[in-house]
């Protein structure tokens, strides 16, 4: 008979084991994700991403890519293909730290009854454009407004939070300064099948 023990829907013995695992050996936290782009047309390009490295090896769980369409919408020349890099950036934000937040609770102890988000980013086209050397290209600000249920109290839904901004990967990477190389060369062909 299986007497998983679950909150907010993680398996706590697995989890403990992951832990146990990462701490007894630091190198399987090593992990490399990887994605792939093609340009389609105008502001129109897809994302591909299937594959990553990590706990010491190629991961082969995914069988299938998952596959995004970023478009643009009309005011900034595109036909609304789908949702625009920055607005996936909120997306991957906002899943980051409800994951990051949902995991940190479990280790604490707290039940979430539930969470939603809502995200805002303000940019100023100017620095896109080169319009105005002095403003910056990407958001100025975001803010994540987090509606929150769980057994606790106020402070630890506040201590959770703060720990979980300083936690989440696309937070933290947002939130500092991160080395990016933009360089020219060749791309395997990707299918997005």
């Amino acid at each position: 008979m299986n007497t998983m023990t679950t909150r907010n829907g993680l398996n706590l013995e697995q989890m403990t084991e992951t832990v146990g695992a990462l701490s007894a050996d630091p190198s399987l936290a090593q992990f490399r994700f990887r994605a792939s782009n093609r340009w389609i047309n105008g502001g129109a390009n897809r994302s591909t991403i299937k594959g990553f490295y990590g706990a010491g090896a190629e991961d082969t769980s995914r069988t299938t890519p998952f596959v995004f369409t970023n478009g643009e919408p009309p005011v900034l020349l595109g036909n609304n293909e789908g949702a625009n890099p920055v607005e996936f950036l909120l997306h991957a934000l906002a899943g980051c730290v409800t994951t990051t937040t949902v995991l940190h609770a479990t280790a604490r102890g707290i039940t979430i009854d539930s969470i939603a988000t809502e995200l805002e980013g303000d940019i100023d086209l100017q620095g896109l454009l080169d319009l105005d050397p002095d403003v910056y290209a990407g958001y100025r600000n975001i803010r994540i407004r987090m509606d929150i249920k769980a057994d606790c109290s106020d402070q630890e839904l506040d201590d959770l939070l703060a720990f979980a901004r300083e936690h989440s990967p696309v937070c933290n990477t947002v939130c500092r300064p991160v080395n990016v190389v933009l360089e020219r060369g060749k791309v395997a062909q990707v299918s997005a099948a």
